[in-house]
């Protein structure tokens, strides 16, 4: 009797085993990744998750809709807005977004105590990080992308001329890569240290605000001080700044602060040193942050 107690019983209850093929540690990043994508838009979660992102991108794709027919109706020979401009002249929308969609990505599975459980799979924890940071970045890009995509489509229904509209839709694009790894790499560091998903939405949004208005104060107040140099580069403490200087170095495009049209290659090696070691830092944190997440 006491050696039966002893040994154990495995109890068969009816569960039906795996039989197909084990795909392996690269099968789930990638499935990982698939599904922080379609989180980001609420997909394959209820209606009350797809509200909140799917309006942000209405008004996203509104205002193209709109300088579309002010072009048309009033025979304008270019856009309103330059592709690059774009995303400063809607980055509060921009940043409400990846506010929102961060915290969604990876502060649940803090708050709940599951990382144990995805880490009993082949998965690493540098796979984990690299793949929320990869569904993460790609969300934004589709809703950088999208918006610039409907100002080409509308510049070319407008009969703009074809060459100008490539060149500036091409810049658009470059500089939504750049501001959706940026803004990804701030949004995911600030919800890996904020289980709670409502502290890391206005966390991250208070800081892409508080930076903005840094930015703009420290231009303004530098230009009327005659250093107005000196005011572009302080102003790249805010996100959007970056990119609005890296596409007037590279593209001599419009800037919303017009000293940054003017720091040549200087301003464009200090401003893509800046966007690569937002880029590299925040993965380097977030490397950091998930060795110790989930040790039990």
């Amino acid at each position: 009797m006491a050696e039966q107690q002893t040994a154990g019983v495995i109890h068969d209850i009816g569960f039906r085993h795996y039989d197909g093929p084990r795909l392996g540690r690269g099968w789930i990043v990638r499935s990982l990744l698939v599904e922080t994508f379609r989180g980001a838009f609420g997909l394959g979660r209820p209606a009350k998750a797809k509200a909140m992102p799917w309006i942000l991108i209405g008004i996203l794709l509104a205002p193209p809709v709109i300088f579309v027919l002010v072009i048309v109706l009033t025979g304008m020979d270019r856009l309103p807005v330059s592709y690059t401009q774009y995303f400063g002249s809607l980055q509060l929308i921009i940043s409400l977004f990846i506010a929102g969609r961060a915290p969604y990505a990876v502060s649940r599975d803090l708050r709940h105590g599951v990382m144990p459980l995805y880490l009993s799979r082949p998965l690493k924890r540098g796979d984990y990080v690299l793949a929320k940071f990869g569904g993460v970045s790609l969300a934004m890009f589709a809703i950088l992308a999208a918006p610039e995509t409907l100002l080409f489509v509308g510049a070319l229904l407008a009969k703009l001329p074809v060459g100008a509209q490539i060149a500036g839709y091409a810049e658009g694009l470059a500089m939504a890569v750049i501001l959706a790894l940026m803004l990804t790499g701030i949004g995911l560091v600030i919800a890996a240290f904020t289980p709670r998903r409502g502290l890391g939405v206005a966390a991250i949004i208070t800081t892409l605000v508080v930076a903005n208005a840094l930015g703009a104060i420290l231009s303004v107040i530098l230009s009327q001080m005659g250093n107005a140099t000196l005011g572009a580069y302080l102003s790249a403490v805010d996100p959007y700044n970056v990119v609005d200087g890296l596409a007037g170095s590279w593209f001599s495009a419009d800037t919303s602060i017009t000293a940054l049209s003017s720091l040549g290659f200087t301003g464009g090696l200090v401003f893509t040193t800046l966007a690569v070691a937002t880029v590299g830092g925040s993965l380097a944190i977030l490397l950091a942050r998930y060795r110790k997440v989930g040790v039990v």
